[in-house]
């Protein structure tokens, strides 16, 4: 299946790439152009070459890093508490992960915290252990996200090669987030999110790697390991879990619930231009979204048979914050509001 030939790279696959945006440019100027399952050293610096020449967006860094965000802001809010508080660990160090550490540390921003202390509450670790700033071989976009030697110099190191372990961050940075986005499977352990229980009263804990076989915990240890105070979200659909009696539903953090509603937003108002700042509005309407469910049920996001309305809510929101930002025509409310029940596709058949 498929052309049976080398891939390229280097200049060659950036010429490529270059050519195929512009002949999308130049047939259909006001395109939506959407990235989707671009390789690790690709998706992040081609994000970075298109997104101020059309209108484009990658849902691999941005669109999970926005429902994660979503997620997060939701089970903050469950936890009675804020983001800016909040100290976190991201597993794997790719697009994915960095994207969602990106946005978090905007989050934190946004809340109150300078750039330099939100990056102080983040801890980047991948196959190395935790990313550091001396350390060879990291990209430009990983490197943002590493923390300065000196404040890890009295660290205790157990990983080989004197590596920091996320085992090594649970116990001395004591997270009260923790995200997995490295595709292998137990990697969060009991000891690590046990030592999590010991130092935050609702840990938030969201496996995502998917499928299920790669899940970094089951949610029914979590649920164990925490006696039923972490707060959780899979990238995967789980079932419910029953603990003392106690139901705990699981949140399914798919991309499901942010770049439908992000591209009708776009596409209903005319925006010519993506930003960071539109995707977490995304994220904070999602989590607004998920208010009722979380005090019913405890859920920490709007059930997927409600998908249609939350939708048009974030694409309202998208729509309204590109408006704010001079990257779409302003309108009324109640005519962006039209437009996107006009845009918005109903899967319905003529018998």
């Amino acid at each position: 299946i498929g052309w049976r030939e080398k891939r390229i790279t280097g200049d060659e696959y950036i010429a490529f790439v270059d050519q195929f945006v512009a002949a999308v440019k130049k047939i259909w100027p006001h395109v939506l152009l959407q990235f989707e399952d671009f390789a690790f050293q690709h998706a992040t610096p081609l994000l970075a070459r298109y997104r101020d020449q059309l209108c484009m967006f990658n849902d691999d860094v941005q669109g999970t890093a926005s429902v994660a965000l979503g997620t997060v802001l939701s089970a903050v809010e469950a936890a009675d508490s804020h983001l800016k508080d909040q100290t976190v660990a991201i597993l794997g160090g790719g697009s994915a992960g960095c994207g969602i550490a990106e946005q978090i540390i905007a989050g934190m921003v946004e809340d109150g915290l300078s750039e330099q202390e939100a990056r102080g509450r983040l801890y980047m670790v991948d196959v190395n252990g935790l990313l550091e700033d001396n350390m060879k071989g990291l990209s430009s976009f990983q490197q943002k996200l590493a923390q300065p030697g000196d404040r890890l110099k009295d660290w205790k190191r157990t990983g080989k090669d004197q590596q920091i372990t996320l085992a090594d961050v649970a116990r001395q940075a004591k997270p009260t987030i923790l995200i997995g986005v490295c595709g292998h499977p137990n990697l969060f352990t009991e000891e690590i999110i046990r030592c999590m229980a010991e130092n935050t009263k609702r840990p938030i804990v969201f496996p995502l790697s998917n499928p299920t076989s790669r899940i970094e915990a089951a949610p029914s240890d979590i649920i164990e390991w925490t006696d039923g105070q972490a707060l959780i979200a899979t990238g995967s659909p789980i079932d419910p879990v029953t603990y003392k009696g106690k139901t705990y539903p699981i949140a399914q953090c798919n991309n499901t619930y942010i770049f439908p509603a992000f591209g009708l937003g776009v596409v209903a108002g005319n925006v010519t231009r993506v930003s960071d700042e539109m995707f977490r509005e995304a994220s904070r309407t999602l989590a607004s979204c998920a208010a009722s469910e979380r005090k019913k049920t405890g859920a920490l996001l709007p059930p997927l048979p409600s998908i249609r309305e939350v939708s048009k809510d974030i694409a309202f929101a998208v729509a309204s914050k590109a408006q704010e930002q001079g990257h779409a025509p302003k309108t009324t409310p109640e005519e962006l509001r039209a437009k996107i029940e006009q845009k918005f596709w109903d899967p319905a058949y003529d018998s």
